[in-house]
């Protein structure tokens, strides 16, 4: 089954504007940022001990669920306090937009044979649409959902850290 293939590193340094995505219930904001917020708290996030992003949030829209940072974005007011408090950067201003949209691979352009616009638009190879099997380095890949798979670099696993 092919899926979205997502390299973090160079994924993060496409401008907004140059990666386009077909989500059509907010146009002004994209699953673009959704997805690189979820793979920043998924697998960049430190774990800090004392998770100075959550306690620095006055409004509690960063929450400590299993180990994991999860952000309300009903509650977030993009104060962007989280971003100023994170010691390594992982929470990157711009990833925190107040409305959210999630990534559906743009499973209307698949029904009509197209790639997803992301795939389509991205220009240094960080998105791309292939089988599993097409990646041929399967060093620090993940999988986030069903059909979307992430190289990235999991500080977690790296240093055998277990929260």
């Amino acid at each position: 089954m092919k899926k979205l293939f997502i390299d973090y590193d160079k994924f993060l340094s496409i401008p907004d504007e140059e990666l386009q995505c077909s989500y059509k219930m907010h146009p002004t904001n994209n699953g673009i940022l959704t997805l690189r917020e979820e793979i920043a708290f998924l697998f960049a996030c430190r774990r800090c001990e004392d998770y100075p992003c959550v306690n620095s949030c006055p409004t509690g829209a960063l929450k400590k669920e299993e180990g994991l940072i999860k952000r309300s974005n009903v509650v977030c007011i993009s104060c962007k306090t989280c971003s100023l408090a994170c010691p390594f950067g992982t929470i990157l201003q711009e990833l925190l937009p107040y409305l959210v949209s999630r990534c559906d691979i743009c499973i209307g352009r698949l029904r009509e044979g197209e790639e997803p616009l992301c795939v389509r638009t991205c220009k240094n190879g960080a998105v791309k649409y292939l089988d599993e099997d097409e990646i041929k380095d399967k060093t620090n890949i993940y999988t986030i959902g069903d059909r979307i798979v992430v190289r990235v670099f999991n500080w977690l696993k790296e240093y055998g850290i277990k929260k």
